[in-house]
């Protein structure tokens, strides 16, 4: 039988999220609202494509923000509150409200940083992990790029999530009796944390929320101007094709 699964996406609030990527989406400068449009559009796109699974049977989005529960509402996905526990606090809160309704689902953690992320990746890791689940095995990961982190943990029916996300996860993961999910899945292990990794993505190719923060983030493209002529509101001679001030 094809495993369908339901995913828990944990999201922080955008002022908290993604720290490390201050500055990228406006050239350096840091402005929060740039940061937080960001933030937003990676959520969004990485929450757009596991809709899209077809080895996806829900997702559930673990987030106090209100514009994260509002745009990721409108792709499909379920938004519960954040009940404050830190990262794996949360995966565990939305695994256990995701067993309540059904004991024996398939389960599993997505982070929410994959803004290159193709729904046909996914479909791919979870048939690779209902293969090692019939095989014996009970849970599942995928390493990010540098194969230090987690991007991605999948259990088998009626498995316990037991998520250990943050810094050297995949280590964790694998002490835990995981087993990393054999492939190369490119988008789906292109996590992003700092500006080389959204550069790493966007070479990809990501999606449609995160491609207009990225073409916006030089501003609007300057009026060209013959060589020599000073920008607007200096003093310029008449060849520059502006009036003398």
């Amino acid at each position: 039988m094809t495993l369908r699964v339901d995913l828990v996406v944990p999201v922080k609030p955008l002022p908290r999220a993604k720290t490390r990527l201050r500055g990228a989406a406006d050239g350096g400068v840091g402005d929060l609202d740039a940061h937080q449009r960001l933030a937003l559009a990676l959520a969004r796109d990485t929450v757009a494509a596991a809709v899209a699974a077809t080895a996806v049977r829900h997702v559930l989005v673990i987030s106090s923000d209100p514009a994260v529960a509002v745009e990721v509402g409108a792709l499909g996905a379920e938004v519960v509150t954040d009940p404050g526990r830190r990262l794996n606090g949360a995966l565990r809160h939305g695994a256990a409200l995701l067993r309540s309704r059904d004991p024996h689902v398939a389960l599993g953690a997505l982070q929410a940083d994959l803004p290159a992320l193709r729904p046909a990746e996914l479909d791919a890791a979870v048939a690779a992990a209902a293969v090692l689940f019939a095989g014996g095995a009970t849970r599942a990961f995928q390493p990010d790029a540098p194969g230090e982190g987690t991007t991605l943990l999948l259990v088998a029916p009626g498995q316990d999530l037991d998520p250990h996300f943050g810094r050297g996860s995949a280590a964790r993961h694998r002490a835990s009796g995981a087993r990393p999910l054999p492939g190369d899945r490119p988008g789906l292990r292109r996590d992003v944390d700092t500006a080389a990794d959204l550069d790493d993505a966007v070479a990809l190719g990501v999606g449609a929320w995160t491609r207009a923060v990225v073409d916006a983030r030089h501003g609007p493209p300057a009026v060209p101007r013959p060589p020599g002529c000073p920008p607007p509101g200096e003093a310029v001679a008449r060849r520059c094709g502006t009036p003398r001030t």
